[in-house]
């Protein structure tokens, strides 16, 4: 029993040793200050050290912020493929955003990519974000909340029985 235990044991960590293992040129990408709306793309190299094909299955960003495009293809034994990642420059502030690389390997099935930085404005200033209540304020929805009443005044005057009396 000991005997075949142990043979399992050794099979496994064998099949384990020969798969497909993930590896990362870098797992944080820091932009550092970067000009609003300039190019916000990056790479990161993926590359197979096992010994059987590497898949990414899917790559998802925290945000729609943060836009990734990879290859659907089998990454063979030693070979390299890239991740391109968008981020949309024409936001404000400073940003942290995690990407999520899943694949076939059985070791780290799951990675995760970090790409950050600060979007300042043209002359090197912080870009200022509006308050949100004097943006509500402005916001064309809360008006047409007030005609409400109005709206449905001439409503109950076009209900069926309003309709047969004018006939």
């Amino acid at each position: 029993m000991k005997k075949t235990l142990l043979g399992l044991v050794a099979v496994l960590s064998f099949g384990l040793a020969s798969a497909q293992t993930i590896s990362f040129d870098k797992t944080v990408h820091d932009y550092g200050k970067v000009a609003h709306g300039a190019d916000g793309h990056t790479y990161f190299t993926i590359t197979n050290t096992g010994k059987e094909p590497l898949i990414l299955s899917d790559v998802k960003p925290a945000c729609g912020c943060t836009t990734p495009e990879w290859s659907k293809d089998p990454i063979l034994p030693g070979k390299s493929t890239k991740i391109k990642v968008g981020y949309n420059t024409n936001l404000n502030g400073a940003f942290s955003k995690p990407i999520e690389v899943f694949s076939n390997d059985a070791q780290n099935p799951r990675s995760v990519l970090i790409i950050k930085g600060e979007i300042i404005g043209a002359a090197g200033q912080q870009l200022e974000v509006a308050p949100m209540k004097a943006q509500a304020a402005q916001a064309p929805a809360m008006q047409s909340r007030k005609a409400a009443p109005a709206k449905k005044a001439a409503l109950k005057s076009a209900t069926p029985v309003a309709l047969e009396a004018k006939k």
